[in-house]
């Protein structure tokens, strides 16, 4: 079973995650600021990361960098889940390596598939 780390400050915003990744049969883990993202990267492997933009202590720009210029994370998909929704924002976190971006608020089944695309799902299917 896939594990997903979700780095995001608002309690909202990770028990609505939450609760599609368990609809969805994956594990989380939740942390609520970059720092605490990295430090705790290496004990969890995850195999997705859901980070937001606008987090305490590092913001979640500078986390992708780091976790992509990790010879031993790099390949960890991140997901940018955040209310910053101008196109140059999501140009931004693209060229901080981000494998996918979001903007909240967002329709689940889109999500889902996102989710589904990232993690390679072998069942994957657009059938909702």
């Amino acid at each position: 079973m896939a594990t997903v780390l979700i780095v995001d400050n608002n309690l909202g915003d990770r028990k609505k995650i939450g609760d599609i990744l368990t609809a969805e049969g994956l594990n989380f883990v939740e942390v609520i600021d970059g720092l605490e993202a990295l430090e705790k990267l290496p004990f969890i492997r995850p195999d997705l990361i859901i980070l937001d933009v606008i987090l305490p202590k590092m913001n979640g720009y500078e986390v992708c960098r780091k976790i992509k210029s990790n010879p031993e994370t790099k390949k960890i998909p991140v997901l940018f889940c955040t209310s910053c929704k101008e196109q140059y924002e999501r140009y931004w976190g693209l060229k901080q390596g981000a494998d996918a971006y979001i903007s909240k608020p967002f329709k689940t089944k889109e999500f889902i598939i996102i989710i589904r695309q990232l993690l390679k799902y072998p069942h994957f299917t657009l059938d909702l």
